[in-house]
């Protein structure tokens, strides 16, 4: 876990999107134009439950149960008090801007707690292409506007644990501070985010970088500013807050201040040095700022650290950490106080990997302390509480440690520990893993134990490296980043546990045999020990395979069609085959090392590979590789290809980059030729599913842009026609690195994403059909003739706040024909008016409204639907419409 969650990220991006030589260009066909119909889905993660780094959790100090938590890949998470249960605000980031999932800080708005913001970006090397931004929402995260900014921001770079970066004003919200990375410094909005300028004065940018030998840029970058806290008590309503403490990552020079609202600045007098400041929060009703010091900028390292307390009036610093520096083998972080009893304060040892992390509480402003856990006589030790994750029972990693170590652990990399600030028994805290919390809190001081229980449900944050759907037993087999990965024998329920024996910190490839389903082969990363596993009970149970010699990574797999034989192209080594289960493996000839393996899916002797534009093939077992002649593949490394099941030498590839070749193209003879689609502008990913009713070819899906529109796609006609099946506010950034369809459910798809887990979708058209029709696949929103015929209308208020809410309309077509285009209208009964649309454009006078369909969703099947949303307003009262009309015709209202 200490370096994966960097690896995953990297690697899968680098399977996609950055990694490689440039593809040499070449000429393609001229993309013809093509139609795009439309299909209404429902999309919803295969439920894992966190299985990433939560490095931060915002609770808003003037409304209770509002609570935001970051992930540094994998977007932002508003909690839903009502479900207890996490909502993501991100999945509307595209493909283009697939860096704004990582998320460096947020900041809720205590003054107008509707307002939210987010500072998103990734990497602020080379990795990611695009600077950073700052996100804000006046609906609490339903909706964003976006400033963007002249530099980059790092949310899953060294230091994320940090912060918070981005503060609110609390005294004239109106004003807002962001701590910028690389040197940047500290800048500054006035008007609520949508502007930003870099304080000018502000003396220090920061100068520490975590390894200045590091070429790459990921841990030679000057981690910057790394928090901004304001003292309320120095500023009245209206009025911006005069005294401003600032975080900069300076050992010798971590702390600033302003005492004239940031006019100017100075080095506060008398700190402590030789460490970096990783939080400052304050605590204005007794005047003392605390602060978390570690000598390294976390979250992974960090070997000493102590705490600090300022006193705003007197400038006296006090060491109250809880242990002498002597025997701190950790950094402090995870810092926060209880608002209700300002003396009580709470830090961790974030950094404490073995045997475990450690929690710090004080109830007299650190004057004395007392610890989550402690030795009897070592190894030894008694806890201050209990923990249940039978909610997430993977939690325990299947382990059986030796003592000092438990399973499962309190955590790892816990930078983010908050208070709720309306109620001193709620915590919550991010690990490495999940988001952790209890709500008997205060039982720790009167020497009961609190409970912790994962508190995550709704925050999926795993990046996914490939996914399998067999065409019996489990429906769902996947690869993940950091965890692993599971088998899903039902999509609704967490796993109880991740593929075990071994544990692989990340799965790079698995596969099944086709004919043969309970064959599962899988490969992945591991410090030390095997790097392949498989099972023969369709994923239930695994048993490890030895290495070739070489071998340093997983690399990709593929099983024979009958699961008979295995090839495997591992990172350190060439590629290699074997008979049986890997007990000894044979070097391959004819093909390169590195290269991507899949297997046919009908002859368990034909494999195929693809390497630096060549498409290679095997007919003995893996045993022999010859290059086919096919010509104009991408010449990069940027391509995923798959065999279709059931007809030998049916193959797809899909991938390519901008610079060269870039699509989708088709072989029918075992990959000797290709034939590039030419509606298809880019593809990623290409998978298959269940044939639609009277379809005599399985389902396309892929990850692409088609019809200039990117987005995921899919084709029930062998790839002549293609129906967007997501929309604009379901993108989920990154979806290049595996799509597969399920071949028991028609319409079902699994994506994987860089972050949001896995998303599977389910489609309104139970059926299935002809995907081809109308549209312009570019855009425009006229309706063509008007729709005639019966409908139906589903209005639902999905969420509500004071003053807003937001809510779906699903309209189905309940009619014989089908609908080219379509107008639906509606009065408020409240006089309620809409803010922001999406799925569909609107005009409103009054209390009418109209919404139209946008260019690739107005077709609409006999028996199908179509579903918007919006953002909207309100006063008094929130009834819902009564009436709707398509065109001039009536609906049914459900």
């Amino acid at each position: 876990m200490r370096r994966t969650r960097i690896l995953t990220a990297v690697l899968a991006l680098a399977a996609g999107l950055l990694a490689g030589t440039p593809p040499a260009l070449a000429a393609e066909p001229v993309e013809r134009e093509v139609s795009i119909a439309a299909d209404t889905y429902t999309w919803k993660n295969a439920r894992i439950d966190g299985g990433g780094f939560v490095p931060g959790i915002v609770f808003n100090r003037k409304e209770k149960d509002l609570a935001y938590a970051r992930t540094d890949i994998g977007g932002a998470y508003r909690w839903q008090q009502s479900t207890r249960t996490w909502t993501p605000l991100l999945d509307h980031v595209g493909w283009d801007d697939w860096g704004h999932t990582g998320v460096v800080s947020l900041a809720s708005d205590s003054v107008d707690p509707d307002r939210v913001y987010a500072a998103v970006g990734t990497y602020t090397n080379s990795w990611d292409p695009g600077n950073g931004a700052v996100l804000r929402s006046a609906d609490r995260g339903a909706s964003w506007q976006k400033a963007d900014l002249p530099f980059k921001l790092g949310g899953n770079m060294p230091g994320r644990g940090m912060g918070e970066r981005l503060a609110v004003d609390p005294n004239k919200n109106s004003v807002l501070y962001l701590g910028a990375p690389s040197g940047k410094g500290l800048w500054r909005s006035t008007d609520s985010g949508a502007t930003w300028s870099q304080v000018a004065n502000f003396p220090n940018v920061g100068d520490y970088v975590q390894d200045p030998s590091d070429t790459s840029g990921y841990a030679s970058d000057n981690q910057g500013i790394v928090w901004v806290t304001f003292d309320e008590s120095t500023g009245t309503s209206g009025s911006a807050t005069k005294t401003i403490y600032v975080g900069v990552a300076d050992k010798e020079n971590a702390v600033y201040r302003s005492t004239d609202a940031g006019a100017t600045w100075q080095r506060l007098a008398g700190q402590p040095t030789g460490y970096l400041a990783h939080k400052g929060v304050l605590d204005a009703v007794n005047g003392h700022l605390y602060i978390a010091y570690s000598d390294k900028g976390g979250p992974y390292d960090g070997g000493k650290g102590r705490l600090w307390r300022y006193a705003t009036a007197t400038g006296t610093w006090t060491d109250i950490s809880p242990v002498a520096e002597a025997d701190t083998y950790y950094g402090f972080s995870g810092l926060t106080v209880d608002r209700q009893k300002p003396g009580t304060v709470m830090a961790t040892a974030y950094s404490s990997w073995w045997p475990d992390t450690q929690i710090f509480r004080s109830t007299d402003s650190g004057a004395t302390w007392t610890k989550a856990w402690d030795y009897t006589s070592y190894p030894n030790r008694e806890n201050r509480y209990t923990m249940d994750v039978s909610s997430s029972p993977w939690l325990t990693w299947g382990a059986n440690p030796s003592p000092p170590e438990q399973t499962p652990k309190l955590g790892w990399m816990t930078e983010a520990l908050e208070i709720d600030p309306f109620d001193s028994d709620r915590m919550m805290y991010g690990t490495g893993a999940t988001v952790y919390g209890t709500e008997n809190l205060t039982d720790w001081d009167g020497g009961g134990k609190f409970t912790v229980k994962p508190m995550v449900r709704g925050l999926e944050e795993t990046a996914v490296n490939d996914l399998a759907s067999p065409p019996s037993g489990a429906p769902l087999l996947s690869a993940l980043g950091d965890i692993g990965g599971f088998r899903h024998t039902d999509l609704t329920k967490v796993p109880p546990m991740m593929y075990t024996s071994p544990n692989f910190t990340s799965t790079t490839s698995l596969d099944f045999a086709e004919s043969n389903p309970d064959t599962v082969v899988r490969v992945g990363n591991l410090d030390s020990g095997p790097h392949i596993a498989f099972s023969t009970d369709n994923g239930a149970n695994w048993f490890a395979g030895t290495d070739p010699s070489g071998v340093s990574g997983g690399g990709t797999v593929a099983a024979a069609a009958d699961g008979s034989r295995f090839v495997w192209s591992p990172q350190g080594t060439g590629v290699h085959h074997t008979t049986g289960f890997g007990s000894s493996w044979s070097a391959s000839s004819g093909i390169p090392a590195g290269a991507i393996v899949e297997s046919d899916r009908v002859d368990p002797k034909t494999f195929y590979g693809f390497k630096s534009g060549k498409f290679y093939v095997s007919t003995d077992g893996g045993a022999t590789f010859t290059a086919s002649a096919a010509t104009g593949l991408p010449s990069g490394d940027s391509v995923r290809f798959k065999a279709l099941p059931g007809t030998k030498g049916d193959v797809w590839l899909a991938g390519g980059a901008s610079d060269g070749a870039y699509g989708l193209w088709h072989s029918t003879d075992g990959g000797a030729t290709f034939t590039k689609l030419s509606n298809v502008g880019q593809a990623d990913t290409i998978g298959f599913g269940k044939a639609a009713a009277g379809a005599s070819y399985q389902t396309l899906y892929t990850s692409a842009e088609i019809g200039g529109v990117r987005g995921i796609f899919r084709s029930t006609d062998k790839g002549a026609t293609w129906t967007r099946i997501n929309d604009d506010a379901h993108q989920w950034g990154w979806t290049g690195a595996a799509i597969t369809g399920d071949p028991r459910v028609y319409g079902r798809v699994y994506i994987a994403t860089n972050g949001r887990g896995v998303i599977y979708g389910d489609t309104s058209d139970a059926g299935g059909g002809d995907d081809g029709g109308g549209g312009d696949g570019g855009g425009g929103t006229d309706p063509g003739p008007t729709p005639t015929g019966a409908c139906a209308v589903t209005y639902t208020v999905t969420n509500q706040w004071s003053g807003g809410f937001q809510a779906d309309v699903r309209l189905s077509n309940t009619g014989s024909g089908a609908w080219n285009g379509w107008s639906l209208s509606w009065s408020f009964p409240d006089g309620q008016t809409v803010s922001q649309m999406w799925n569909a454009e609107h005009t409103a006078s009054g209390r009418s409204v109209t919404a139209r369909n946008v260019g690739w969703n107005g077709n609409v099947a006999a028996g199908s639907s179509v579903s918007f949303g919006f953002t909207g307003n309100w006063s008094g009262s929130n009834g819902k419409p009564t009436g709707f009309k398509l065109g001039d015709q009536a609906c049914t209202v459900n």
